[in-house]
């Protein structure tokens, strides 16, 4: 009898690869936050766990195979947050604090679906065995 992981870890395996991109995403507005003109960026949860279910790739086609792919591998699901500060003069509407608690949130999920994966596998270990 086959073991089908589609079913056995749920919509678990998908979120660990979506948090982990929002994650990029999260740092590298961190990294930003004093660049001029820098614009914060967030993923689009949902959208981004809808396509990776569905196994959909946005990555744009090549005319020749020496050309450099374009596009990123969410470009789909990114987008510009709206800034919930007044603009400070240089463009830039990284907040910081919103910043690091999108990314501590973030981090806390990611944890919380390898817990779950972990106790997926463990529990497949245990009926593998025989236990």
């Amino acid at each position: 009898m086959a073991i089908s992981f589609e079913k056995a870890f749920g919509v678990h395996q998908y979120t660990l690869r979506v948090r982990e991109q929002r994650a990029e995403v999260l740092s590298s507005n961190i990294a930003n936050a004093d660049t001029p003109n820098y614009k914060a960026r967030d993923l689009d949860f949902a959208a981004a766990l809808e396509r990776a279910q569905s196994r959909q790739s946005f990555a744009m086609s090549r005319s020749h195979e020496q050309h450099i792919g374009a596009g990123s591998q969410f470009a789909a699901e990114l987008g510009y947050r709206i800034p919930n500060q007044p603009d400070t003069g240089d463009g830039n509407t990284v907040d910081v604090q919103t910043e690091r608690s999108k990314f501590l949130e973030n981090a806390l999920e990611h944890e919380a679906s390898m817990r779950f994966l972990n106790g997926k596998i463990k529990g497949l270990m245990a009926a593998v065995k025989g236990e």
